[in-house]
């Protein structure tokens, strides 16, 4: 997962919004950002499907980061590999 951009900085107990664009976050800050997965992977928001709407980084066996998905932007597919099992009709 890649950070691209932190969009604005959240005081935890009112949800107001401190600081918009902030350079960065300190330990125990909480923040909205923007972020790039490096690799294909299956994610949803948080209000659609829970399960798939959590996120935790871990770096050197700790947890650095967790949140929860707000809203997903979806790439066009086109390039995607079609294989047999992708095109098969019916039930075998």
């Amino acid at each position: 997962m890649k950070f691209t951009e932190i969009l604005t900085k959240i005081d935890c107990r009112s949800a107001k919004e401190l600081e918009k664009e902030p350079k960065f976050l300190k330990n125990g800050d909480v923040g909205f950002m923007k972020m790039i997965p490096t690799k294909p992977m299956v994610i949803e928001t948080f209000s659609e499907y829970p399960p798939l709407g959590r996120f935790a980084i871990r770096d050197m066996r700790q947890t650095t980061d967790i949140g929860v998905i707000r809203s997903v932007e979806k790439k066009n597919p086109s390039g995607a590999k079609v294989t047999k099992f992708t095109t098969k009709k019916g039930g075998k």
